[in-house]
């Protein structure tokens, strides 16, 4: 590829080799000075490009892509397709990108960017011959886009660790396919906190009271938490939350240890409500308390 920086006072013209066939002519190429500040063009025309018919001026959003395809949504809503190639030149003009940067690459190219983009007609498509933008445009949609990743990375992450933590309560509690359910009870909590109320307390040892008239009856205690907090800080305070019931029921409501499945936080997984309201959050932060009897014992 080409690089061509002009300004007022300078122009730079660096040849480039139009294929790989030794002896080629490196071909230099002028772009008309910018009002808007330092230009940076890279890209050169291709041999096929005289072969295509110039056509339409298309100026928009990039509202997609996909590969070589940018999907270009104008003021009206039209979206056009229109591939690029290695001959695509890319304009980009300001004094973003010419202060440090030597190469501005079709990875640029970013979803949210504005550009003008002069097209070329190939059969019934359009390839981009030039792509005009704006390199404080390209900035800001770095800056979106580098933002969107790593909130999409955090998500993932969190998505994975709650996947680690189901795959751990089924091998710590066994096949659940082999329980029975026969009850279960929510106790909540207030944000950040793993303090058992009185209400809460009072169901418990209610719970622990049913299950000690079931013959062959365990307990499986699961703790979970809203949205609210990172990650890291939501596993301890559902395991935290987790281990307050297991010690209420055994110290206070008389549960056995040894009837007892190990407990276990899942965060903010599984959610009984919407994380979106207020009432739905009060909900989630909780402890379940299930009453398991093994199938093979059910009814003995």
């Amino acid at each position: 590829m080409s690089v061509i920086s002009k300004t007022p006072k300078a122009l730079l013209v660096l040849a480039t080799f139009l294929g790989p066939v030794a002896g080629a002519v490196a071909q230099q190429q002028e772009v008309p000075p910018s009002t808007d500040g330092p230009v940076t063009v890279y890209g050169s025309p291709s041999p096929e490009a005289a072969e295509m018919t110039k056509g339409p001026k298309v100026e928009g959003i990039i509202s997609a892509r996909n590969g070589d395809t940018l999907q270009v949504t104008t003021a009206d809503g039209t979206n056009t397709a229109i591939a690029i190639n290695d001959a695509t030149r890319i304009k980009a003009s300001g004094g973003f990108l010419g202060l440090g940067h030597t190469k501005l690459s079709p990875d640029s190219l970013l979803n949210g960017l504005p550009v003008s983009i002069e097209t070329l007609q190939s059969g019934s498509g359009l390839v981009a011959s030039e792509i005009a933008l704006k390199n404080k445009d390209l900035k800001t949609a770095s800056m979106i886009r580098n933002g969107t990743e790593q909130r999409f990375g955090e998500q993932g992450a969190a998505i994975a660790q709650n996947a680690a933590a189901t795959e751990a309560l089924r091998g710590r509690m066994g096949d659940i396919d082999q329980y029975n359910v026969k009850g279960t009870t929510n106790v909540n909590f207030d944000t950040g906190k793993a303090t058992l109320s009185a209400q809460a307390k009072s169901d418990l040892c209610a719970t622990a009271a049913e299950a000690q008239r079931m013959d062959n009856a365990l307990l499986l205690v699961v703790g979970y938490t809203d949205s609210t907090g990172s990650q890291e800080f939501n596993q301890q305070l559902s395991e935290k939350r987790a281990g307050s019931v297991v010690n209420y029921l055994q110290q206070a409501c008389g549960w056995k240890p040894y009837r007892m499945l190990t407990p276990t936080g899942m965060a903010e997984a599984d959610p009984v409500a919407s994380n979106d309201t207020v009432d739905g959050k009060a909900q989630n932060r909780r402890v379940a308390v299930n009453i398991l009897v093994s199938k093979g014992l059910d009814g003995l």
